[in-house]
């Protein structure tokens, strides 16, 4: 909707990642369970909300080579490339509302840090998820990163939803086999606790 991009686009406009509660500078669980994956470096991998993301500065020093970042923001993809400067021109930048989003390749990895838990409406989940079956190859798995039911209420001034474990796995069940859960407190740069949920599935 364009109310969201245009909430996304004058957020990334005016604040700097020391600002966003959601800024890390080591995606340190993300690349854990990537890891476990142990994946080729041809792995095909997208990052969908990883507009200004430091996972894919990690993901092209460890080599990988086919890595997608999807953002609806303009703002954060700017950001990140001019953060990366030449190493951008290896990465397949999709400014695009992941609703909406009607994927040309299979991908052996889709990670979502904190973007699902943005859709709110049982209508928006169903079609998430409905492209993430589309997306993902066979054997391959989906990283979902959350706000756990100690998580707060809002974030960025919009509503979100909060996932227990048995609440997330129940929403994948139809395509895809749980393989991990644990919670993770992220401290945020303004030294507050921000309790995630992050589960790995395999496509079934």
């Amino acid at each position: 909707m364009k109310e969201e991009k245009d909430h996304w686009e004058n957020i990334y406009r005016v604040k700097k990642p020391e600002e966003l509660s959601w800024t890390e500078e080591i995606p340190h669980t993300s690349l854990e369970f990537i890891h476990s994956f142990q994946l080729p470096k041809t792995a095909r991998i997208i990052d969908v909300g990883g507009g200004d993301s430091r996972l894919v500065d990690f993901l092209l020093d460890e080599n990988f080579e086919d890595i997608t970042i999807l953002d609806i923001s303009s703002q954060a993809i700017e950001k990140s490339k001019k953060r990366l400067g030449d190493k951008a021109n290896k990465v397949k930048w999709l400014e695009q509302d992941i609703t909406k989003y009607e994927p040309d390749k299979m991908f052996d990895v889709w990670h979502d840090r904190a973007a699902f838990h943005f859709l709110t409406t049982d209508k928006q989940i169903s079609k998430y998820l409905s492209i993430a079956r589309q997306s993902i190859s066979h054997d391959g798995y989906a990283i979902l990163g959350t706000f756990s039911e100690n998580g707060p209420e809002k974030c960025s001034g919009l509503p979100i939803r909060k996932y227990s474990e048995h609440a997330l796995v129940a929403e994948l069940s139809s395509g895809f086999e749980k393989l991990k859960c644990i919670t993770d407190d992220h401290i945020t740069p303004f030294r507050t606790r921000q309790n995630f949920l992050f589960c790995s599935f395999k496509r079934a």
